[in-house]
């Protein structure tokens, strides 16, 4: 199987993420640039410093409220998201309730011609398949690339999330359950369908994230 993954990156200031970001890229096809790890005043430094790169990277800049580090204020958000915009990354994670309170935000994205992900996460549960599907249909109206990442309590709560690939059609969709009960979800999904799994480069940045190295080798077994 051809399968593709996506490295998180969470660095605290500028240079140590130009750093890892070479590391990750050496070994994996994507990574994903938590920029909201950064002070808000470091984004642009840290902009310029990836913007060769920017071609692989998924940017991501998530709100408090939305279980990211970025403390500022809405407003102060999206004028960092326009600006990120302007590097072109291969994408950009946008939640759907910004995208959805934010219609000029949104146009403003499309006319930069950036490729947006629009993401909805929920961290405390699985919601029944209807509601995902119904979920699903809403943020396919802002991109063809979808992410849902719900939390699993059960095995039955990962069955849910993954039977979304059934009806992906024409999308990019990525989905998967975070905790332990979800963790098969994150390799499951590489073959209904995701274009990549997101993967740590040693401890995991998201409850149940498996490491570059770990999955390399259950896919490796896999192919035996």
């Amino acid at each position: 199987m051809n399968y593709k993954t996506c490295v998180t990156i969470a660095e605290k200031t500028p240079k140590k993420l130009e750093l890892i970001l070479k590391k990750a890229l050496e070994k994996s096809d994507y990574v994903e640039i938590r920029l909201d790890y950064l002070k808000p005043t470091q984004v642009p430094d840290a902009l310029e410093l990836v913007k060769k790169n920017m071609k692989r990277c998924v940017c991501t800049l998530r709100p408090s409220s939305e279980g990211g580090k970025f403390n500022g204020t809405e407003k102060e958000r999206i004028s960092i998201l326009k600006l990120i915009a302007e590097y072109h990354p291969f994408l950009l994670d946008i939640e759907f309730n910004t995208l959805r309170k934010n219609k000029m935000f949104h146009n403003y994205i499309k006319k930069t011609k950036t490729e947006v992900l629009v993401s909805w996460h929920d961290f405390k549960k699985t919601p029944d398949v209807s509601s995902l599907k119904k979920m699903f249909k809403q943020m396919r109206k802002f991109s063809k690339h979808i992410k849902i990442v719900t939390y699993a309590k059960t095995p039955n709560d990962t069955s849910n999330i993954l039977s979304l690939y059934h009806n992906s059609g024409m999308t990019n969709l990525i989905a998967f359950a975070m905790g332990d009960y979800g963790k098969t979800s994150r390799i499951l999904c590489l073959y209904l369908g995701s274009p990549f799994t997101y993967v740590s480069l040693g401890k995991p940045v998201a409850p149940g994230q498996f490491s570059l190295d770990q999955i390399k080798k259950i896919v490796h077994e896999r192919k035996k």
